[in-house]
């Protein structure tokens, strides 16, 4: 149980972190001008995303889940998942953020990982959202949740893709 809340408190410290760089980074590019797309469909990725930890939480101790046996080679996926995000947030900066935020006449950025794929933040989301229950054996949450996040994304790529449209390509 030690290492589920040292697990648990990383995590939730980890998108504690990322709202409040978010937060900076919305103050930065509205003060350009930035364009929000969405911003209903933001409330919903919140809700997922805290019904996710809820449900991770529930899972574990009400069904009594423990460590995977595979938790080594599925925390070395989780590992990768991270540094893609971190080094998606890197070449993002300023324009990195958790809502769709668009600067008008700013260009797309094609450096770092989005040089090899068009949306590296959301390949991490859904590797995380997979592997974080499977660490700890929480089956339900990892299938539900990756199917939900599958769909919140598919709609959410969608609207990115028609606001990044109006970019200058480089």
């Amino acid at each position: 149980m030690k290492i589920f809340l040292l697990f648990l408190t990383f995590v939730i410290l980890q998108r504690l972190s990322e709202l409040m760089l978010a937060k900076r980074n919305e103050r930065t590019v509205r003060s350009e001008g930035a364009v929000e797309y969405d911003a209903g469909g933001y409330r919903v990725i919140v809700l997922m995303h805290t019904a996710f930890l809820v449900s991770f939480v529930a899972e574990y101790f009400l069904l009594g889940r423990s460590l995977s046996p595979y938790w080594l080679p599925l925390l070395c996926v989780f590992v990768a998942a991270q540094l893609l995000r971190y080094w998606a947030i890197r070449s993002l900066g300023k324009f990195w953020n958790t809502r769709i935020l668009i600067v008008p006449g700013e260009r797309l950025v094609t450096k770092g990982p989005y040089k090899y794929l068009r949306h590296p933040n959301y390949v991490s989301v859904v590797i995380e959202i997979a592997v974080i229950p499977l660490i700890f054996s929480c089956y339900i949450t990892a299938a539900v949740f990756t199917v939900l996040n599958l769909l919140v994304l598919r709609r959410r790529i969608g609207i990115e893709e028609s606001a990044l449209s109006s970019l200058d390509k480089p």
